[in-house]
């Protein structure tokens, strides 16, 4: 397993590609680049910031989910091609990051109708878009989008034999479904993890800060197969000072070395 932090993590404290210098600098295996505006989203973006020391690996993508996922699940063939439009722009931003997974929400879920095999149906153009460019589409358990319950993956995995999946253990609590639960689904599909913390309030919080046993957690994902990354993935407003995001990093490092 690597581990890394995810750029969202600096969301409104700074920007995505000052974010991919403070992450290798706090000696992080690897980043997720989260690309939040359509000027970030363009090859010109990625191009002008991706990392070329060699200090670090952008092992996936990550993008402002509700700007144009949705529009690649409408019936509408025009529609659609302006969502696969911005994907194209992802997936060449992804080769320039050197990227090679792609983490994605889907539609929005307000409580339709909506079918395995229809979204299977628009799930497999989606992951045969992103094939193309050498990324595998990996689908995030969110309990407002596509995903957003325990044993759908693996239905939609019956579909889609190329789907991989992504493990966010803060939207997992949030869809109010034990995260176990979503790890067994997802079982030798799980591509790389987000993990976060929560307090005693149920405030999230760094990795280490809160009362999370991450050593059961890692386990977890360790015993179904995983040894993908695994990504510090916060807001910024649940943490203090930056130098927090090297002590949780370490935290995690130690669990993962000690767990072999």
């Amino acid at each position: 397993m690597k581990t890394g932090i995810s750029t969202a993590s600096f969301f409104l404290r700074d920007e995505c590609e000052n974010a991919i210098v403070r992450i290798a600098d706090a000696g992080a295996d690897c980043a997720e680049v989260f690309l939040g505006t359509y000027y970030e989203f363009r090859p010109e973006f990625a191009k002008k910031y991706a990392p070329k020391d060699g200090k670090i690996a952008i092992t996936s993508v990550h993008a402002l989910s509700t700007a144009f996922e949705p529009q690649l699940f409408n019936p509408s063939r025009r529609v659609r091609g302006d969502g696969f439009y911005w994907l194209d722009q992802i997936m060449r931003s992804a080769q320039l990051f050197g990227a090679r997974k792609y983490t994605f929400h889907g539609y929005i879920d307000r409580g339709g109708s909506w079918s395995v095999d229809e979204t299977a149906g628009y799930l497999n153009a989606a992951i045969d878009f992103c094939a193309r460019y050498g990324v595998e589409l990996c689908l995030e358990n969110v309990g407002w989008c596509t995903y957003n319950r325990p044993g759908l993956f693996k239905e939609l995995k019956a579909r889609c034999p190329s789907l991989k999946g992504v493990f966010d253990i803060k939207q997992a609590r949030r869809s109010g479904y034990p995260y176990n639960m979503y790890i067994e689904d997802m079982s030798g599909a799980i591509s790389h993890a987000h993990i976060s913390d929560v307090d005693e309030n149920g405030k999230i919080c760094l990795p280490g800060k809160g009362v999370y046993d991450f050593g059961e957690i890692i386990g977890r994902l360790k015993d179904v197969g995983f040894d993908g990354e695994i990504l510090i993935e916060v807001y910024g407003g649940d943490y203090g000072d930056a130098s927090e995001l090297k002590q949780s990093l370490e935290y995690i490092k130690e669990i993962v070395y000690k767990l072999g």
